[in-house]
């Protein structure tokens, strides 16, 4: 229905008009996560500048955009009103340091291990948090227009006192006509991004028509100075670290998944490869210098890095236009940005709802295994009523619960005797801590010639349970005077093969090397 296809080449008309673009829709959501959070809005507009320019600049996925978020908002809410804001900026910092320790260990390459159904449910579940946080703009209240939380956790809809008459029929067209153009314009010209006319041609008809409509300037005041340089107030004992440390731990989990997710959704709409370790570090950066000067942190945004994608913005220059953009409507536009009508913002958020929901997924759902469709619907429900990092981490474990109950059945043994007198037994499938049971009931020690061989050329070796089963076959054949053969072990198996010590005869004829994960390509 909409096009949301762009241009894969660069370019800094793009780049800086899509930036533009960004900026305004970063405004409203920047205030409202401040308010989630419990803060001042400044705090929410500073972090959605630093942590924007600095990724933008350093980042691994040129392109991608990045600020204050509901995720990490919701997790904030608590430390602030526990403990006042200068804590959450003395968190901030941590949460930082944590982040660029997880790049330098390269961390970030365990990304990959994020099932293809966990994606598909982020990305869908993440579209719906971005549809129902926009109803509550439809709200009578600002309390209503900061229900924009990322999660069920602080509200529902059935709580919103929703516009009556004719200012929520206004909304609705405003809304309506922002989509219309943001949909038909590329069809004529691609000379502007379709979302910047789009909110321009809303605001002037808002403003010349006098229409009675909510606008930015309704919802906060977004003037401002610099941000300055500080150190959080906060006494420098243990006991202040017993306190941020756990809220660092997690907000640098959540800022990373969701970094680290939305970096892999826009390589696979460029069709090309960012950088996820550099992510870590520059998100890492990103937030130890805004928790210094007064942010509230942040990660990135799927919506606005969508906005962006879709208007054409690839390269550096995007991100960083959008974070001066934003700086300039703090310092010098705060007038002219607060008569944007927030129906036009709304507009452009639906847009990017429409495109991020895979909308394949409901063709797919009857064709793939049910455990994946399960997972997949799993991860969309978690996201949407709790937040994305225990979305993600629910549906990679339940995934890898249910590879593991598949892959133990896997295993199989084959008798054979050989020209000797020898019994052999054949090992096909992989031996890890769900399949060792399977594997150990397949042997009966009291059968069987007393010269046994165990040949693992078809079978890995994935755990340390395997090891052990191993080691607790051969102690039962040892203990039966049959003398065993090993064959086919990989060296790291025969090192850690202890318990069986000079009494197991380990006959190695190739060595195979297993490779779980590699950072070749981060």
């Amino acid at each position: 229905m909409f096009e949301l296809s762009a241009s894969r080449q660069m370019s800094v008309k793009n780049d800086v008009l899509s930036g533009l673009t960004v900026a305004l829709a970063l405004v409203p959501e920047a205030v409202a996560f401040a308010f989630v959070a419990g803060v001042e809005p400044l705090v929410g507009l500073y972090a959605a500048f630093l942590v924007g320019l600095i990724t933008a600049a350093t980042g691994g996925r040129p392109g991608m955009i990045s600020g204050a978020t509901g995720a990490l908002a919701v997790v904030m809410v608590s430390l602030v009103a526990m403990h006042g804001v200068q804590y959450l900026f003395a968190t901030v910092v941590l949460m930082g340091i944590i982040q660029i320790a997880a790049g330098v260990f390269k961390l970030g390459k365990f990304i990959r291990m994020v099932p293809h159904p966990v994606m598909l449910g982020f990305v869908n579940g993440l579209a719906i948090v971005i549809f129902l946080a926009q109803l509550g703009q439809f709200g009578e209240s600002e309390a209503d227009a900061g229900w924009l939380n990322g999660s069920f956790m602080e509200g529902s809809i059935i709580d919103i006192a929703w516009l009556q008459g004719s200012e929520l029929y206004t909304m609705l067209i405003l809304v309506l006509v922002t989509m219309g153009i943001i949909h038909y314009l590329p069809k004529l010209t691609r000379a502007i991004p379709s979302s910047l006319a789009a909110i321009i041609a809303v605001s002037l008809a808002v403003i010349f028509m006098d229409l009675d409509t909510r606008v930015v300037g309704d919802v906060a005041s977004i003037a401002g100075s610099l941000p300055s340089f500080a150190i959080p107030s906060v006494p420098f004992t243990w006991e202040t670290l017993a306190i941020i440390f756990p809220f660092a731990l997690v907000l640098a989990t959540i800022g990373l998944i969701e970094s680290l997710l939305t970096l892999t959704l826009i390589d696979e709409i460029t069709q090309t490869h960012g950088k996820g370790n550099q992510e870590c570090v520059s998100q890492g950066v990103a937030n130890t210098v805004t928790g210094f000067f007064g942010g509230m942190g942040g990660c990135a945004m799927i919506g606005q890095s969508m906005i962006n994608v879709n208007s054409g913005g690839r390269g550096r220059l995007s991100g960083i236009a959008a974070a001066l953009f934003l700086l300039s409507f703090i310092l010098f536009a705060s007038s002219l940005i607060e008569q944007i009508p927030v129906a036009a913002l709304i507009g452009v958020m639906f847009i990017v709802v429409i495109g991020t929901f895979e909308w394949s997924s409901f063709r797919i759902i009857r064709k793939v295994p049910r455990t994946d469709a399960f997972v997949l619907i799993l991860v969309s429900a978690v996201t949407v009523f709790t937040d994305l990092a225990v979305a993600v981490v629910v549906g990679v474990i339940v995934s890898a619960l249910v590879f593991a109950w598949e892959h133990a059945k896997h295993v199989r043994v084959e008798q054979q005797e050989d020209e000797n007198g020898s019994t052999i037994y054949l090992v096909d499938g992989p031996l890890f801590f769900g399949s060792i049971a399977n594997f150990l009931s397949q042997f009966d020690v009291t059968k069987g010639n007393d010269d046994v061989i165990i040949d693992f050329a078809r079978s890995r070796v994935a755990d340390h349970s395997g090891l052990e089963a191993i080691d607790t076959l051969a102690e039962r054949y040892l203990n039966t005077g049959k003398t065993l053969h090993l064959r086919h072990l990989s060296q790291e198996c025969r090192l850690l093969l202890e318990k069986a010590g000079n009494l197991v005869e380990v006959n190695v004829i190739e060595d195979p090397s297993y490779h779980v994960a590699t950072d070749k390509l981060d």
